[in-house]
């Protein structure tokens, strides 16, 4: 398989109060094509620091950071949603622009495709992710919470990117709306072929779409395997993450539903 991520020997560290906090020390992770990875960790262990790495919107201290094949600091020039799509935990959609807009943003910009096409394409992407054409000419703040998700969902997927960075993709719906959407990123990711990879603290998530987690702990990744058995790896973290009392429910979801990892 060929990896479309691949991180080596990363050094990470921010700044607060003049003093240089690190948070990742020789961190190594490969990321396979087609794979739907988890990124799991605790309060500060960098999750989303990754993410913007392989964004190459920041940049490590040390190591090397490589996505489809280039640097990730080549991501940031023109065309790069072309390459990666980003869904950013509360949407981050443009308040002054309707949903098609939105969704269109990223084309338009382009100024590649007339502007009867980058309308169609948008709506192909609206109801690629579930939504009614009637959702269309509505503003962000008419919609509610899982219809934000699908909207960004749309807009990260509007240049058909192979590798999509998911934040928190469930963070702040209700469990029947996280399913809901968890089931759309599962059927996105077959049908579209996509590489995934999700940061998300949500038990259920995990267990329902991914087929890799990689825990980030003591500033690298302890454990890097299906879900199954990065349960019986032991760390404390993993012990309080996966098998402490927030774990039952999606442990015995887990059994449940054996083929969903």
């Amino acid at each position: 398989m060929t990896d479309v991520v691949d991180i080596r020997n990363l050094w990470s560290a921010f700044r607060r109060g003049g003093v240089d906090t690190v948070i990742h020390k020789n961190l190594n992770l490969r990321i396979e094509e087609g794979e739907l990875l988890a990124l799991v960790g605790g309060s500060g262990t960098g999750k989303t620091v990754l993410l913007r790495q392989m964004l190459g919107l920041e940049a490590p201290q040390r190591g090397t950071v490589t996505v489809l094949g280039e640097p990730a600091e080549a991501l940031t020039r023109a065309g790069a949603a072309s390459r990666v799509g980003m869904l950013f935990q509360h949407g981050a959609l443009y308040s002054a622009f309707t949903v098609l807009e939105n969704i269109a943003f990223p084309l338009r910009e382009l100024k590649t495709l007339p502007a009867d096409l980058v309308r169609d394409a948008a709506m192909v992407k609206l109801q690629m992710v579930g939504l009614d054409p009637v959702h269309a000419h509505k503003m962000p703040s008419d919609l509610s919470g899982g219809m934000i998700k699908r909207v960004a969902l749309a807009r990260a997927l509007i240049m058909d990117p192979p590798l999509l960075l998911l934040d928190e993709p469930t963070a702040g719906l209700d469990p029947d709306s996280a399913d809901d959407f968890c089931t759309l990123i599962r059927s996105l990711h077959h049908e579209l072929g996509l590489t995934v990879v999700m940061v998300t603290h949500d038990l259920d998530t995990i267990y329902q779409i991914s087929t890799r987690v990689a825990v980030v702990a003591d500033k690298h990744v302890i454990v890097d395997a299906p879900p199954k058995q990065v349960i019986g790896f032991d760390h404390p973290f993993v012990r309080e993450f996966f098998l402490g009392g927030r774990g039952l429910r999606a442990v015995e979801l887990l059994h449940q539903e054996p083929d969903a990892v």
